[in-house]
């Protein structure tokens, strides 16, 4: 299997620290808010990383963490007149509401900052006694000029950060490139008692530590979205190895960013979905669908049309199952020997998942095998059976679950011409029918919604 290393930027073959064994670890979210649509392709993507590591017969230890005490979580905590841990309690339970929903497999440990604080303490202490680190007012700030090749993960070179930073608004920083490992507390934020008095970790420093504690001293594969890359992955890069010399890491993956309408995702533009918002109109199946649908490294256009694309494609490999089954049920036994295409598409799909983790090219072999079985629904019954059991395959290794309630819904195509059939119906007055029509689209589940842009529908 090939892998694209950021800290290389090139495909390299994978190899493992130790034979038979892939220790992953993977960035997660800051627990203050439901998940958006940016934060669930990492996972979804490297989920599908993990199930073909698993299918190749390596022993996977995943390793997911919670940033549970943060800004944003002592912000929203005090919003709210609530402690610290309602908030990320809460937002973590929503988080595997979410994922539960995408279909992702659950890690091995899902480590909490808070739980960590002894270890995070320790690697802050190692540091400033290698003089790495020192402390100013209660803060602890690592010396990234100090590290070995600073930069070298984002192609950054120091000077021209040096060079570049503006007035640094810390002003006890002894360098702009500097960085908190250890922050002093401010008036009622929670804190935690240290050599340097009371405060909490910095953000970098946490992943550091739960990525050894729990996979080992050089970790296989650390994951996440690209947006990562530096400062975080960069800055855990410079204390790991400056605690620890030697490679922190074997392999880095990040993937690509989301696009709305083919502009950046932000919550300036006010183009910012939630999982959970977008699971109100499509089943969380369609938009894992949806977010396989382009290679990972590759950024990701979002909309509601793309999504509904994705529903059609998702029903179109349904009914063709569903068709399967029943053609399967009227055949009679036979003994044909498999048609040579469906072992190339077989073969086909399992290149695509060893060339970088192509999901893109996976799923063009998933539709090339629903056309060659819509051509021979009248194969006898060994042929019905491979196909059945191909299409099964495929999706399972991506995640995707065909037999969900939502199997039975009618596809995005019936539910826009139904709709075309109503607004004609309303255009010639014959609201009878116009309501009729609407009656039709909520007895098979969809909603619909008229707007000045038109009519909306979503899946109930």
């Amino acid at each position: 299997m090939k892998l694209y290393n950021t800290m290389t930027r090139k495909k390299e073959n994978f190899v493992p620290i130790s034979p038979g064994k892939a220790g992953i670890y993977i960035c997660g979210p800051t627990v203050y808010n439901f998940i958006h649509i940016g934060n669930a392709r990492p996972y979804v993507v490297f989920d599908v990383l993990r199930r073909f590591l698993e299918y190749n017969g390596y022993d996977v230890n995943f390793v997911q963490n919670f940033t549970d005490i943060d800004d944003k979580i002592i912000a929203a905590a005090n919003e709210n007149s609530v402690n610290y841990l309602e908030i990320s309690n809460k937002y973590i339970r929503e988080f595997f509401t979410d994922m539960d929903g995408l279909n992702v497999k659950r890690a091995n440990h899902y480590p909490r900052v808070t739980e960590e604080i002894p270890d995070i303490i320790k690697l802050v202490e190692g540091l400033a006694d290698k003089g790495f680190a020192y402390e100013a007012h209660g803060t602890v700030y690592f010396i990234a000029p100090k590290a070995d090749n600073y930069g070298k993960l984002s192609k950054k070179n120091i000077e021209d950060l040096e060079a570049g930073a503006r007035v640094a608004v810390d002003t006890n920083k002894r360098n702009s490139s500097d960085f908190v490992l250890w922050k002093a507390a401010k008036p009622g934020e929670p804190s935690w008692d240290s050599p340097w008095g009371p405060g909490r970790p910095g953000w970098h420093i946490e992943c550091s530590v739960m990525s050894r504690k729990y996979i080992g001293n050089i970790v296989d594969i650390h994951a996440g979205g690209q947006d990562l890359i530096f400062p975080h992955h960069e800055n855990e890069i410079a204390q790991s190895e400056a605690e620890m010399p030697g490679p922190f890491v074997n392999y880095w993956m990040h993937n690509g960013m989301i696009l709305v309408d083919n502009q950046k995702m932000s919550k300036s533009e006010n183009n910012f979905f939630l999982v959970r918002d977008i699971a109100e109109s499509f089943p969380y199946s369609v938009l894992r669908f949806f977010i396989l649908s382009v290679q990972y490294r590759s950024p990701l256009n979002f909309s509601e049309e793309l999504l509904k694309s994705a529903a059609a494609g998702l029903e179109r490999i349904k009914n063709c199952r569903r068709n399967l089954q029943d053609a399967f049920q009227k055949s009679t036994t036979s003994k044909t020997p498999i048609p040579p295409d469906i072992n190339k598409l077989h073969t086909a799909f399992l290149d695509a998942l060893s060339d970088d983790l192509n999901t893109a090219n996976a799923i063009s072999a998933i539709f090339q095998l629903v056309n060659f079985a819509n051509s021979h629904m009248n194969a006898e019954q060994s042929v019905l059976q491979k196909l059945l059991e191909e299409i099964d395959f495929m999706c399972s290794m991506l995640g995707i679950v065909l037999d969900t309630e939502d199997a039975g819904k009618i596809g995005p195509e019936e539910i826009e011409e139904l709709i075309a059939q109503r607004n004609a119906a309303k255009a010639d007055k014959d609201f009878e029918k116009a309501d009729a029509l609407r009656s039709t689209l909520a007895e098979k589940g969809v909603v619909i919604k008229d707007t000045r842009e038109g009519t909306k529908w979503h899946y109930e």
